[in-house]
């Protein structure tokens, strides 16, 4: 027969195992959760307008090479009553998608696989804006995640040199932009700017600057709260008259 010490030995012992077994139980579940978040590479983006814009959405499993199982995919939009697309049972199931998306969305078949439910939005336009959920559901987990879609206009402006004034015209930016020159050392210059409003409120652009050196580098900033769009402009003095690099365009995040 065991002594009352054998007793308490063998049921401290075995406390401790079922301790164990909990504490690694909650662990698991703590990291299978983790590992299968619902996520966005960009939750903040700006679409141009009459573009394309990918919206990101993908599960974020512990690898990424490993095929998701039973996968099903919703896109939402707020305040919108059809969905925007909807993937279930490995292939698209559109009878409750609104008008206003038809045949402007689509998943890629490629990435869909490894939980990459990233919907591609064509031709975008202004009622496009808004807060859209992903909603991923899968037997290697799931969830949601919220993108907040703006929309604008913008081109990259094109260059001319006459009689030593260096121009710049860009067809199509929204909201109003504002135009900015300055030098290589980055100081501002002084420039003659012309926006034209067309019935859609998109903006064009023609801006001048004189009278500008040879061999020399400036730069034009045409931007707004939402997107900058920076070109650099160095003036040869040759028959090619100017080297023009492509601009670089920056976006505003929500907090600007």
């Amino acid at each position: 027969m065991a002594t009352l010490g054998q007793i308490i030995f063998y049921t401290m012992v075995t406390l401790i195992f079922v301790v164990a077994a909990l504490i690694i139980l909650i662990l698991a579940l703590a990291f299978s959760n983790a590992s299968s978040e619902v996520m966005s590479s960009n939750t903040t983006p700006i679409a141009n307008l009459g573009g394309d814009e990918l919206l990101s959405c993908y599960l974020n499993t512990a690898n990424p090479q490993t095929s998701v199982r039973q996968l099903s995919v919703i896109w939402e939009k707020k305040d919108t009553k059809g969905l925007v697309y909807k993937y279930v049972n490995g292939a698209p199931d559109l009878t409750g998608q609104d008008s206003q998306f038809k045949e402007r969305t689509q998943l890629f078949s490629t990435g869909l696989p490894t939980g990459n439910a990233s919907l591609l939005l064509r031709n975008v336009k202004s009622t496009d804006e808004g807060e859209y959920t992903c909603t991923i559901v899968s037997s290697d987990g799931g969830g949601k995640v919220n993108i907040h879609l703006r929309t604008a206009a913008f081109t990259a402006p094109t260059f001319t040199l006459s009689n030593g004034t260096l121009g710049a015209e860009a067809s199509r930016w929204f909201p109003k932009p504002n135009v900015m020159w300055s030098d290589f050392d980055g100081k501002v210059l002084q420039g003659s700017t012309i926006l034209t409003e067309n019935s859609a409120g998109i903006f064009s652009v023609a801006s001048t600057l004189h009278p500008v050196n040879t061999s020399a580098t400036y730069s034009c900033t045409i931007g707004n709260d939402l997107v900058t769009a920076v070109s650099k402009v160095t003036t040869t003095g040759k028959p090619v008259f100017f080297l023009h690099l492509l601009p670089v365009f920056t976006s505003c995040g929500l907090a600007c």
